[in-house]
């Protein structure tokens, strides 16, 4: 993953339709992306194949039986008493700091501070943003570039600590991110992640609602109303794709980190001493999704969180994590998988007064169900098929082709007549006809065909199908494979099955 750019990543997304910065004639804004025409392909493939694993096709579960899982599409606003229920309202914050000078915005939590070990309180400090690289090398390469120090980082007498750790009279001493002169940095205060909204005619404080920040406390109010209308019994999942708002303070790595974005959650419903068996259930099938999607092996791992990163109310929480560009050697979030226990019912249910007990027949017994939620990104799940996609090679004429799984790849085929004359259009566009109502195709006569094989590798195209003077003798087609570049041909009646 090393010798893969971000920034060559990120321009080939624009110059072929996959990713635009959104509102990008008035300057764009920040934090939010539009996705063109083969981004919302993509993207929507990856969300029907988790769609029909998860709701139309779920796992066979440990008894040998498929699970009951169900899929459910609730509204973006809800009830702002939702999120004071869930704890949103008061605790969704995150400390963030200010820079006079630059006019950027950190989150405090995500800034490191490098300064001397033996600090007489002269020295001056520089901080950095703890995820945007390896944090030794980033420490490093500030260290080169402010104190002309070569040394690797383990010989020099310096200490990295979260800026967050620091008293606030250092921050006088400390050169922010994307300045050269100290005291910029403001102190941190509490910033909240909610984005706030005003349904109706009246704007004020007693009519605020909350555009979501994400899509599971839709699926618990609706708990009961599936119960009531679907013949499911615990254990059972509802799923559910949509959008999610968060005021991230420091949006930032294409959109691996952005204010609106797109999940993929379920949450498993179960009795509270069969949670732990779920959650291993679910942690083995989560890393086998993603990785039937062709991701590398070696790109992906399991990270149980620590004690200290685990929510108050979950007894155990697992990251599937990506080696993403930005992140490389280390790893990055893409899917958390979490025992939320029985929390989110019992703040409801306390809240509401409606009682979200489950009465079980065969154990004949109440109780409120335990949730075990594997809640993946589908905007991070975009961006890692475009990184895993993303293959260098010098032989091509642009340097770099995407290897898609030809199932998710935003166009399966193309169908090219060699030249635009002698009824070679006439046989192509008839072959495209045939096959589009089963297949995303594209048909194109424009340009040499070089420079079509070349697009359609740049996008992604396992296979184009090139018609031309020997079609007409022997009803015969040339078959181009994207990822070896060599070509056979088969009959123009067997392109379909083929």
């Amino acid at each position: 993953m090393a010798e893969k750019s971000m920034e060559k990543l990120v321009s080939l997304c624009k110059r072929r339709g996959f990713v635009f910065p959104a509102s990008e004639i008035y300057g764009g804004i920040n934090g939010f992306w539009d996705y063109g025409p083969l981004g919302i392909q993509l993207k929507n493939n990856i969300r029907d194949d988790w769609w029909r694993n998860m709701v139309e096709c779920p796992p066979v579960g440990p008894d040998g039986h498929p699970l009951q899982i169900v899929g459910l599409d609730s509204a973006i606003i809800q009830n702002p008493k939702t999120w004071e229920a869930s704890g949103h309202v008061g605790g969704f914050n995150d400390p963030m700091v200010d820079c006079k000078e630059s006019k950027s915005r950190y989150r405090a939590d995500h800034l490191l501070v490098i300064s001397n070990r033996n600090d007489t309180g002269e020295n001056r400090m520089y901080a950095f943003i703890a995820d945007d690289s390896d944090s030794e090398d980033r420490a490093h390469k500030l260290l080169a570039k402010y104190e002309k120090v070569d040394l690797p980082l383990s010989e020099v007498d310096y200490q990295v600590r979260p800026l967050v750790q620091l008293p606030v009279e250092d921050l006088q001493r400390i050169v922010g991110p994307d300045v050269k002169t100290p005291g910029s940095l403001t102190e941190p205060r509490q910033f909240n992640l909610m984005l706030d909204t005003y349904p109706g005619v009246i704007r004020d404080e007693t009519n605020k609602a909350y555009l979501r920040p994400e899509t599971a406390q839709g699926i618990f109010l609706n708990y009961k109303n599936v119960l009531d209308t679907m013949r499911v019994r615990v254990p059972f999942g509802i799923a559910q794709v949509g959008k999610a708002f968060r005021n991230e303070v420091t949006p930032r790595n294409f959109i691996f980190r952005s204010r609106e974005f797109e999940q993929m959650e379920m949450e498993w419903f179960c009795h509270p001493d069969d949670a732990k068996k779920w959650y291993e259930f679910w942690k083995d099938q989560r890393m086998k999704w993603w990785l039937s999607l062709g991701i590398d092996p070696e790109n992906l791992i399991c990270r149980d969180h620590e004690q200290d990163e685990l929510a108050h109310y979950s007894s155990a929480c697992v990251d599937v994590e990506y080696r993403y560009p930005f992140t490389t050697p280390g790893f990055g979030e893409l899917e958390g998988i979490a025992h939320r226990g029985g929390f989110d019912l019992t703040q409801h249910q306390e809240h509401s007064k409606v009682k979200m007990q489950y009465f079980d027949q065969e154990r004949n017994e109440r109780y409120i169900p335990h949730v075990i939620e594997p809640a993946g990104g589908l905007t991070r799940g975009t961006l890692v098929l475009l990184c895993e996609a993303f293959t260098l090679d010098e032989n091509r004429p642009s340097g770099v082709y995407m290897k898609f799984l030809p199932r998710l790849a935003p166009i399966k085929a193309a169908i090219f007549p060699l030249v635009n004359k002698e009824g070679m259009p006439e046989i192509a566009e008839k072959l495209y006809l045939d096959l589009r109502g089963k297949f995303t195709c594209q048909f194109d006569v424009k340009q040499n065909i070089g420079k079509r094989y070349a697009r359609m590798d740049e996008v992604g195209t396992p296979f184009c199908f090139t018609i031309d003077g020997q079609t007409k003798e022997d009803q015969t087609v040339t078959v181009r494979y994207r990822d070896t570049l060599q070509q056979e041909r088969i009959g123009i009646d067997k392109v379909e099955a083929f």
